[in-house]
């Protein structure tokens, strides 16, 4: 066991220092899970026609545990995938996985593959609101479940899962100036689809992970409505 130490659209506008966990709480207060699909949204940039030919006709119900930890400056804890996975191998990710009969809803979910995937303990853990679902083109409905996690955990990794965990400051995935806009082809449709990407100590967030922290910025700044 250790210590644990670290839909798309324009990119945000210069972030400065925030009380972002204020703001957070204070614009996730209150929201529930929405399944709805006029709320879908997807990670990256594609046109109309990608977009109705791509989506999933009826995508499996997963959640991903978006873990903000507390410290002396506000971080995000990121997993990076097993290089031995059959999907998504070796990508930088959230806990996370599809949502089980037995879990009750999203929130359980989470909790329950971030116990599993890194351990991570339910009493660090305060679930505090919901992002709209994102669906993404490999075939899931991801409803993420933002928590505020207390200093003073430890994790244990599911190794045939997880190779490694760290965290990135809230205020440096929030910079625009570390953004970067790829084109990267979908090994689903072979088409060429634009995403933001934020690299970091030699890991690069983009995808579905990045997408949902751009819609994390956007909300807490009011610039999409919830």
């Amino acid at each position: 066991m250790r210590d644990a130490g670290t839909g798309e659209s324009e990119a945000p506008e210069s972030a400065t220092k925030r009380d972002w966990a204020g703001i957070i709480r204070r614009r996730l207060e209150g929201t529930v899970p929405r399944h709805d699909p006029d709320h879908w949204l997807i990670p990256g940039r594609f046109d109309a026609d990608d977009v109705r030919r791509l989506l999933p006709g009826d995508p499996v119900p997963a959640a991903v545990l978006i873990p903000l930890v507390e410290r002396r400056e506000l971080t995000v804890l990121f997993t990076q995938r097993a290089t031995q996975l059959r999907n998504h191998a070796g990508q930088i990710s959230f806990p996370g996985g599809r949502i089980e009969s037995a879990d009750g809803g999203p929130a359980a979910a989470a909790l329950r593959e971030a116990r599993e995937e890194i351990g991570l303990d339910e009493r660090f853990v305060s679930v505090i609101g919901y992002l709209p679902d994102h669906v993404v083109i490999t075939g899931f409905r991801i409803t993420p479940v933002v928590a505020f996690v207390q200093p003073g955990f430890e994790l244990l990794l599911a190794s045939e899962e997880v190779e490694d965990t760290f965290e990135v400051p809230l205020d440096y995935l929030f910079d625009p100036g570390n953004h970067r806009l790829q084109r990267r082809r979908s090994a689903v449709s072979g088409a060429e689809v634009e995403f933001r990407e934020i690299p970091f100590g030699g890991r690069t967030i983009w995808g579905a992970t990045a997408g949902m922290l751009f819609t994390l910025y956007r909300i807490c700044t009011g610039s999409q409505p919830l």
